[in-house]
């Protein structure tokens, strides 16, 4: 008997590969692939959106941390990965400015790579030892035109030392950077009065900026925080050059079929959604994004623009990752 052409269709459908695929998964668990050690802002995110998504899904969602290489052996595993849906990246900010920090990379961040969503943001705030004579923020840009200040920052390339190269061209100030292995001992520092300044994200010091320990001079969002009150914005002050988010996102390897991205789209949206979920991230100075940038597209164009951004901080302050 000779099928119809409706059902020769059909019959192909049924037996596509793409096809067959969405529509059984996730039958396996998913790893979600965190570049970082356990314990920091990023891994916390994945751990927090994770069992979210695999209640929605019916499947364990497993975070892995890969640590190291300038968190491109996590990218280099991921982008060599099946594009099945069963391999998922969890990054942030860095993932952008690495694309011009390092001369060469094991993998194409826009071609390898597909960007299922952004997740969150929060601003960095910009604390300093409380001895400053600077009480107030256009008190602190005067004495550091006259003083080139002591700036920690969590290692070249680090968000924070993007952030401090930013914060120097726009104020046309010198500062002196001093790369620390990561916050706590950036903070104990300036505690001590050791260093001048850091850029911090807000889970990071407000209670020490509520304790009166540390003084938090701006923060970079367009308004101002709820967790610091009276603490100005750096954009409203100096400029949009200023406005400075500390955003995570999900990708997947590139090629993921889309019924795949659409099912993992649906899910983290309503991780995003959850209630529990977005009061935690509020406390912490943390929000979602809005629907728009929670797209493949969306997503994608905005790491295209951040990409654009930090590769000019990189090249204007001629910065260069250290060889892995």
């Amino acid at each position: 008997m000779t099928l119809r052409p409706f059902a020769v269709i059909v019959a192909a459908l049924a037996l596509s590969p793409s096809a067959a695929h969405a529509q059984s998964y996730p039958s396996r668990p998913v790893s979600v692939i965190v570049p970082y050690p356990a314990g920091g802002p990023t891994d916390q995110v994945a751990r927090q959106i994770a069992p979210k998504m695999a209640a929605k899904l019916g499947q364990n969602f497993v975070v892995e941390n890969v640590s190291g290489g300038g968190t491109n052996i996590a990218g280099q595993r991921v982008a060599r990965s099946a594009p099945d849906g069963y391999t998922l990246f969890v990054h942030n900010l860095q993932i952008s400015a690495n694309v011009s920090l390092y001369k060469s990379l094991p993998f194409d961040t826009e071609k390898d790579l597909l960007a299922i969503a952004m997740i969150n943001s929060n601003p960095l705030v910009l604390v300093g030892r409380k001895t400053l004579e600077a009480k107030t923020l256009p008190e602190l840009v005067a004495w550091m035109k006259t003083t080139p200040a002591r700036m920690g920052h969590p290692g070249v390339g680090s968000t924070g030392h993007l952030a401090t190269a930013l914060l120097a061209q726009a104020l046309g100030v010198e500062v002196t950077h001093i790369p620390y292995r990561g916050a706590a001992p950036m903070l104990q520092d300036t505690l001590g009065g050791h260093i001048d300044l850091f850029f911090a994200t807000p889970q990071q010091v407000v209670g020490q900026v509520a304790a009166g320990e540390v003084k938090a001079f701006g923060i970079t969002s367009k308004d101002t925080s709820p967790q610091f009150p009276g603490v100005p914005s750096f954009a409203a002050a100096y400029g949009p050059k200023l406005d400075i988010a500390f955003w995570q996102i999900m990708l997947a390897p590139a090629g993921t079929p889309k019924p795949v991205v659409d099912a993992l789209d649906a899910a983290l949206d309503d991780a995003l959604g959850d209630p529990e979920i977005l009061k935690a991230w509020a406390a912490s100075g943390m929000v979602a994004y809005p629907k728009a940038q929670r797209t493949t597209a969306g997503a994608a164009a905005y790491l295209k623009r951040e990409i654009e951004r930090w590769g000019q901080v990189v090249r204007d302050n001629k910065i260069e990752a250290p060889a892995n």
